[in-house]
């Protein structure tokens, strides 16, 4: 008969509560340079429950072999443990151990290790372009106390850059835009070489082809949206794939009543901030997408059309990813179909 056991892991160690066959709880803490001798206690008919963490896919690779069944927790839709009065390591472990034991835990979805890198990859690109604006727009803001007005665009390149250091400031103001200048510098070449790495590991998977086809998706926006989607079988229709990405509407239902909100805002925000920039890009080339978007413009407003505009291109990539279509002609809607992956 098989034992239940939750996982509340962290870095350096994990808390385990097993409910054994006669309903018993057992209850310890093992150090994580100790997993291989755990592993060994464990049988082939237990089955796992683990929360996702940095170390999970390594917890994980590692206990796999050893049970029958290894369910990876999505914390975020498990309230019992996010949302939790009692939040203790053991309590979170027994939680685990015990919606196991009754098969009510909701999975989370691996990706393979290969899509997981890509996607860390273009994680930290984001969020070294988010200190590059902050760096610009600091520039734009202290040079403006000091009535000295530039254009966005004043400072998108790096000989832009360099001009504001040949401007005749004070030393103070001087020091603080030599610093600020060098950062931007450090980070650019930082940004131009994840994004090389980006496209050069995303055009090793098909997929990588199939969504750069669609006319309005580059390389590196293909890279990232394959890297979030992972195997598009994983997801019964498009509806499913919009849905992780957030872009479905809250649905409120009571009684008779039943009621569309805005939409979840779940998943990857970069992920949706790029469909809704690829989608704007995309709509140029292709008649039908524009006048849908135009359409929804004129009803319900620019905003709400451009979250309409990303959802009907989900539909489409999930479409080309279903059926293998390469575009050759995307205005025109003609492709090629590949042979199954």
């Amino acid at each position: 008969m098989a034992r239940y056991i939750g996982i509340d892991l962290h870095r350096n160690r994990f808390t385990v509560c097993m409910i054994a066959e006669n309903g018993r709880k057992y209850r310890k803490t093992v150090e994580m340079s100790l997993l291989d001798n755990f592993a060994k206690t464990l049988r082939p008919d237990d089955e796992l429950a683990v929360e996702m963490t940095t170390n999970t896919r390594l917890f994980k690779g590692v206990v796999e072999k050893c049970v029958g069944r290894v369910v990876v927790v999505d914390s975020a839709k498990f309230k019992v443990i996010s949302e939790s009065t009692k939040k203790t390591d053991k309590n979170d472990a027994e939680n685990l151990a015990f919606f196991l034991s009754k098969d009510m835990l909701p999975e989370l979805r691996m990706k393979d290790a290969g899509r997981e890198r890509l996607h860390s990859l273009c994680q930290t690109k984001d969020k070294l372009t988010k200190q590059r604006t902050q760096l610009k727009n600091k520039i734009n803001n202290s040079l403006a106390s000091i009535g000295i007005l530039l254009k966005r665009e004043e400072l998108s390149s790096d000989k832009s850059l360099d001009r504001v250091l040949a401007l005749d400031l004070d030393p103070v103001t001087m020091v603080e835009m030599e610093v600020i200048v060098e950062q931007i510098h450090s980070l650019n070449r930082g940004i131009a070489k994840l994004k090389n790495e980006i496209v050069r590991k995303g055009e090793r998977y098909e997929d990588h082809k199939i969504i750069s086809s669609i006319k309005g998706i580059g390389s590196a926006s293909a890279s990232l949206l394959l890297s979030i989607i992972g195997d598009v079988k994983d997801f019964a229709n498009e509806k499913k794939l919009a849905a992780y990405f957030g872009l479905v509407p809250r649905v409120s239902n009571s009684n008779d009543t039943q009621h569309s909100g805005r939409i979840t805002k779940r998943g990857s925000k970069l992920g949706r901030t790029t469909l809704v920039q690829c989608g704007l890009i995309a709509k140029r080339y292709s008649p039908y997408l524009f006048r849908f978007h135009e359409r929804i413009k004129k009803r319900r407003g620019g905003g709400k059309a451009n979250i309409a505009l990303a959802k009907k291109l989900v539909g489409i990539i999930y479409e080309a990813l279903t059926n293998r279509w390469v575009f050759t002609d995307f205005t025109k809607f003609k492709y090629v179909k590949l042979s199954a992956a």
